[in-house]
């Protein structure tokens, strides 16, 4: 039969003879007639393959080149459910969401039959223990938030939600991450889609970030409106101000929410145009320069209240940072606190290149930070948190080892809401109603018991975080240190973190430049009143021209 028809269309051959069998047994009872309706269907769509003209494959392959397509829609959940290995992080393992959903569920999370890591892989980190454990009476680990400037200091938990925002996630996955929130004591981040209702529906703690867009704070999208911010930033909820200068998924871009999505209660809770496209800019319009963001934060703590306030940011160009340090000095401001960003944080859409390629991963860009801060002996004076992909209490421990004071998390709080991976957040089909803002969805998601899952998360996570600091012999997460960190660099070599990263002392860039190579290179070239590079990177970059 070959000969004659070409392999590729048989399937289209084997459905014209079904629809031709069944159509000439018609009379001779129902099975035919199945047959002939289930010929006629493929029939119809090998016709429609033949004629239309945007897809050789199916031209080439009626009916059975539509395969290809039903292979790669099921491909993620295949590859998630049957080919990756447990600790395959891609984008997280299944041992870590199997943690987050025992914990969230409070199922037994406990493993038999010892480790299943390559302890020997390079990569491989653990905790140095103590011959004498401390004792813990609880685990509700708190950091102090607030300079001289604060007249109403926060005290915050060392894990919290990270920025998500409403329009990203559905109203019900808000509504059950704040009574989260509100049950455990930790705070929400509003994400820059700014404070909505759902928000303030159940009274959780919140920390309102305030994007390029200064969406309900804006006289439009991208301008600033001192009025409309003080209003919503001096409510009780509103705990501290977040002013977003760049995020790790996807750092240095700005983002469009297409008027088809701006409702009239997208619009409402942002301060724009219902029905209009809703345009977050790459940069800020209220400040230029280092000097010029610290005299903006400044004014927001101000308007808030005297509020805790400081900034979050996905390092990029370390000589922007180093400005932004300088300032510190020259203007005397300091924010209350710094959010970093790793490069490896999420988002609901991101461009390959920018997720994948664009920013600084968290260790080494919260090392800068903590870095910086403490050879201007500013360390003390300004708190840092820390965010990218942070799921499980060692994560938390590391990222505390290396220099922060508190840690957010999105996606692991997502986990807690029965996010399942499917990476479909940006289609609007999110099979769980966590990131959709179709009501058939979102509708389904049962706030009472999810917020008690988030709740149970966060419990578990420093649950767990307390009973890794008591076999160190420690007594609160702030005195972990990178000597307690301890990671396999090779076969036969292990390094702690103390010694495996650079340090610097108290005070040491007030005295000299230190020997570390990104100061060496930038810190004296950086300004205060300027993002510009230094003239070195200007001239490399013309030289090219030349």
């Amino acid at each position: 039969m070959t000969r004659f028809v070409p392999l590729r269309y048989l399937c289209f051959v084997i459905a014209v003879v079904a629809l031709a069998v069944g159509l000439a047994a018609w009379a001779h009872g129902i099975g035919w007639r199945v047959l002939a309706a289930a010929g006629l269907a493929l029939t119809a769509l090998g016709v429609h393959d033949l004629v239309q003209t945007r897809h050789t494959l199916r031209r080439n392959y009626p009916i059975v080149g539509r395969l290809r397509y039903l292979f790669e829609a099921i491909r993620p959940m295949m590859r998630q459910y049957v080919v990756e290995a447990d600790d395959d992080e891609v984008p997280f393992s299944r041992d870590q969401r199997a943690i987050v959903y025992q914990r969230a569920k409070r199922e037994l999370e406990t493993r038999a039959f010892g480790t299943e890591r390559s302890v020997y892989r390079g990569d491989y980190e653990w905790i140095n223990h103590s011959m004498a454990p401390a004792l813990i009476d609880g685990h509700d680990f708190r950091v102090p938030v607030g300079g001289p400037e604060c007249t109403q200091p926060y005290s915050a938990s060392v894990f919290n939600i990270s920025a998500m925002s409403f329009g990203s996630l559905s109203p019900n996955a808000i509504r059950a991450l704040n009574e989260g929130a509100r049950r455990g004591g930790f705070y929400h981040d509003t994400g820059e889609g700014s404070l909505s209702p759902y928000h303030r529906e159940n009274g959780g703690d919140i920390v309102w970030e305030l994007g390029s867009g200064y969406f309900g704070a804006c006289k439009r999208a991208g301008v600033f409106s001192a009025e409309r911010f003080a209003e919503r930033a001096t409510l009780p909820q509103v705990k501290m101000i977040e002013l977003k200068l760049s995020q790790g998924a996807k750092p240095g871009h700005g983002g469009v929410l297409p008027a088809a999505k701006v409702t009239r209660e997208i619009a409402l809770t942002r301060g724009v145009p219902e029905g209009e496209d809703c345009i977050s800019p790459a940069r800020h319009s209220a400040f230029d320069t280092p000097e010029g963001l610290l005299r903006f934060i400044a004014h927001l703590r101000t308007l808030s209240g005297g509020k805790p306030t400081g900034f979050k940011l996905a390092i990029g160009h370390p000589w922007e940072w180093f400005g932004i340090a300088k300032a510190m000095l020259s203007t005397g401001i300091r924010p209350d606190f710094i959010v970093v960003d790793g490069a490896e944080g999420g988002t609901g859409a991101a461009p390959m290149e920018f997720a994948d390629h664009v920013g600084v991963p968290l260790r080494e860009a919260l090392l800068l930070v903590h870095n910086t801060l403490v050879g201007l002996n500013l360390r003390d004076q300004v708190r840092i948190g820390a965010a990218g992909k942070i799921i499980t209490a060692f994560d938390v421990a590391r990222t505390l080892a290396l220099g922060a004071d508190w840690c957010n998390a999105a996606r692991g709080f997502m986990f807690a809401l029965g996010c399942l991976q499917s990476q479909a957040c940006h289609t609007d089909h999110c099979p769980t109603g966590v990131a959709t803002q179709d009501p058939r969805r979102w509708k389904s998601l049962a706030v009472p018991d999810k917020a008690e899952r988030v709740r149970n998360f966060h419990e578990g996570t420093l649950h767990a975080l307390k009973e890794l600091i008591a076999a160190a012999g420690l007594h609160h997460p702030g005195e972990l240190g990178p000597e307690h960190i301890i990671r396999r660099v090779s076969g036969n070599e292990v390094r702690s973190l103390a010694t495996l990263y650079p340090f610097l002392r108290p005070g040491e860039l007030l005295a000299d430049v230190p020997e570390h190579a990104v100061f060496q290179r930038f810190w004296r070239a950086a300004r205060a009143d300027s993002f510009g590079p230094p003239p070195g990177i200007t001239e490399l970059r013309w030289s090219k021209l030349r």
